[in-house]
């Protein structure tokens, strides 16, 4: 982004976008304290904010957290900017389209276990806002507590900003590639990465294909942050190192530009003369991050049983209740099988918390894939307390299995996993692409019970 940049929607503008993103440069760490500026001389030194900022700029704090929380866990970033975010006209109530918050009232939440296949196709013309699509959720906007869980299917660039006063929102693409623009810079997701948008950071999503399709959970409680290692020691997991802050970049464009902002459940709209990612500088630890999930370090046994998926934890949302969260969002990453006696899929299990789990690309080690299986785009719910595990098929065939050490590398599966039980929205509940008869993926598994008298 720079003077007179402008949104790209045709394949001379996604070819256009692909080359910014694949040359991008950026910031490493997650949680560090950055700093960038796009223009030479236009942070302040020393202090947040002088009697006349740098460049004839102005200077405004975005606060991810209250002023007096602790500060190991305080967000908070500087920006200076063109001009500053209080200039725009009044917001009016603009159409939600499929988007929905919490609370989530209009279904009972519903224990059966539940299978989609993908969104279907979106209609011509529709942008990532337009197409984004909830499935259900938990807790409540106004009280910043709980999730959604939202998948997107689209065509079309940008061309206007949007911001979510509710929550942080972890892009999961699973088709085609995004360039994000953001107040802090250029973000570059495909495939296999992540992008983590914080509560209040205004963005716009380019294109890098005709199509792209994937999964969002709009995090409403306390920020994501890199969970806590405990006997593990000082590394494995995600490494901070390899999160991706953006490097300052900004758009000096004058001339109307749409902003929403999802607030309080409901989106609002205002025309700015201006656009609003005029930030030339900025210096914080409330920003974006991307991530490249085949960098997260798989842990693992050596010697029997399958470990808990809490290992592979890659960011959580704590709640009051310590290691009780929120929301964790877990990813299955490529990793060796060597366990001695065990049956090394997903173990049959009953669970407290609730499950969301979407598949990127490939297959699943526990789900049969294929037509009218667990494919990538689709997704599988199971509701606290719901028993789940691995289907008929993946266990006669890993109870057979001769175990030599095995590599798992041919999928890439992630849950989003919460305390609360997930409630559909209607549109959920009621979806052409809700598999029916989901529930037969574990009939046939027979008896084996033997007595010894």
């Amino acid at each position: 982004m720079s003077d007179g940049a402008t949104a790209r929607g045709s394949a001379t503008e996604r070819e256009e976008a692909r080359k910014t993103a694949e040359g991008l440069e950026h910031l490493s760490g997650f949680g560090n304290e950055h700093s960038s500026e796009a223009v030479p001389g236009a942070l302040p030194v020393g202090r947040n904010s002088p009697q006349r900022a740098p460049l004839g700029l102005y200077a405004e704090q975005l606060s991810g957290s209250a002023f007096t929380e602790p500060r190991a866990v305080n967000r908070r970033s500087w920006l200076y900017r063109i001009r500053p975010s209080a200039a725009h006209p009044a917001f009016t109530r603009t159409g939600n389209g499929a988007l929905r918050s919490a609370p989530f009232t209009q279904t009972v939440p519903d224990p059966n276990r539940l299978r989609w296949n993908p969104l279907p196709a979106p209609a011509e013309g529709t942008d990532f806002l337009a197409g984004l699509w909830t499935l259900g959720g938990n807790g409540d906007v106004t009280q910043r507590s709980g999730m959604a869980v939202h998948l997107y299917h689209a065509d079309t660039t940008m061309r206007r900003v949007f911001s979510d006063a509710d929550g942080e929102l972890l892009i999961v693409p699973e088709r085609g590639g995004l360039l994000l623009c953001t107040e802090f810079g250029l973000l570059h997701v495909e495939p296999g990465h992540i992008a983590l948008i914080p509560r209040g950071v205004r963005f716009r999503v380019e294109l890098l294909d005709e199509t792209v399709r994937g999964y969002v959970c709009e995090n409403y409680g306390a920020p994501f942050r890199l969970p806590d290692l405990g006997p593990i020691g000082a590394n494995g997991l995600a490494n901070a190192r390899d999160f991706r802050a953006p490097v300052a970049a900004y758009e000096d464009v004058e001339g109307p530009v749409e902003v929403v902002n999802k607030f309080c459940g409901n989106l609002w709209a205002a025309t700015y003369d201006h656009s609003p990612l005029d930030v030339v500088a900025w210096h914080g630890n409330h920003v974006p991050y991307a991530y490249d999930l085949r960098r997260f370090n798989v842990m693992g046994t050596v010697s029997y049983d399958h470990p808990d998926p809490s290992i592979f934890t890659v960011l959580t949302s704590p709640s009051d209740t310590p290691g009780l969260a929120g929301v964790d969002f877990v990813v299955f990453a490529p990793r060796w099988l060597v366990g001695e006696d065990t049956f090394r899929p997903p173990y049959f299990h009953r669970n407290v918390m609730s499950e969301y789990m979407g598949l990127i690309e490939g297959a699943y080690d526990a789900k049969t894939a294929g037509e009218g299986g667990f494919v990538p785009g689709g997704g599988s719910l199971h509701n606290m307390m719901s028993a789940h595990g691995p289907d008929r098929e993946t266990f006669d065939r890993a109870s057979a299995a001769e175990l030599r050490p095995q590599k798992i590398d041919d999928g890439l599966a992630f849950m989003f996993e919460t305390r609360w039980p997930v409630s559909l929205t209607p549109q959920a509940a009621r979806a052409e692409h809700l598999q029916q008869g989901y529930d037969d993926v574990w009939q046939g598994l027979e008896r084996h019970f033997r007595s010894l008298h």
